[in-house]
């Protein structure tokens, strides 16, 4: 072959080997971008034929506010109000800033006498202040979910709490137990953040129950779970059964569990 010739080839060799290598790159860049990954952790709440999806944070901000609700004794419809107010002012998250030096769950203001500022970044303290005032209300029991709380927040949008009606009432009926199973959350338990805070002691503080072994009725039972799985992941739980079915985090769902009867729950070994 003329030298001329076996160059050329050279060249053509080497600029095939090169897009094959280029090829390949890409082969494998586009396995890595399109492998599912882990999946998010989230909660869902679903009643009805309706679900939502909230993260972790916002689930136990949520269960947080109607667990209050029934420690101070308070008819479903006031965790409902709170729920569309939370859900209006920080999207049931606990915002350390906001407009002038509103703060927490329900942007309430130390210097409108809601209290200091360090105590409304407590979710137990935020929601019990709302509370407080919602019952000062006169017939706020009575009153359509936008209005009571209205009357507490006093908002410069004075009908927005409305389109979060139906939300926060789907919310509350999971959360308060009267929907056996309504709310599942999914994570991966090596998120867990602490396997070692007291458990029990949370529970009391903000439902007032007084241990997860403690008598209840079905419907307050079922709370309790409520509250127990969004808040499984700060408290290291693996598992969560009651009344034939069991929660886990990897599922992410209630199943069927024959076994389960009473109100129980695992908790993954404490971390040295």
């Amino acid at each position: 072959m003329p030298t001329t010739g076996r160059k050329t080839a050279k060249r053509v060799g080497a600029a095939v080997l090169a897009l094959m290598v280029v090829a390949i790159a890409l082969i494998a860049v586009v396995m890595v971008v399109t492998r599912p990954g882990p999946a998010r952790p989230e909660c869902r709440v679903t009643v009805s034929d309706t679900t939502y999806r909230l993260d972790i944070a916002q689930a136990a901000n949520a269960a947080t506010i109607a667990g209050v609700a029934r420690r101070t004794r308070l008819p479903d419809h006031a965790v409902t109000v709170a729920l569309a107010a939370s859900l209006q002012e920080s999207n049931l998250r606990n915002l350390d800033y906001g407009d002038r030096d509103s703060v927490g769950l329900f942007q309430q203001r130390p210097s409108q006498g809601w209290g200091p500022r360090a105590q409304l970044l407590v979710p137990t303290y935020a929601a019990a202040a709302f509370y407080r005032e919602l019952v000062k209300v006169a017939d706020w029991e009575g009153l359509p979910v936008n209005d009571a709380a209205q009357k507490v927040q006093r908002s410069g949008a004075p009908s927005a709490y409305a389109k979060w009606e139906s939300m926060a009432r789907d919310l509350a009926i999971a959360l308060t137990g009267e929907r056996p199973a309504g709310i599942a959350c999914r994570f991966h338990t090596g998120d867990i953040t602490s396997s070692t805070a007291t458990l029990n002691s949370a529970l009391e503080r903000e439902t007032g129950v007084t241990g997860v072994g403690a008598t209840q009725t079905p419907v307050g039972a079922w709370a309790t779970a409520a509250w127990l799985v969004t808040h499984a992941q700060e408290f290291g739980l693996t598992e969560v059964a009651l009344d034939g079915r069991q929660w886990t985090p990897s599922s992410g769902r209630w199943q069927s569990s024959p076994a389960a009867t009473e109100l129980r729950v695992e908790k993954a070994p404490a971390r040295p």
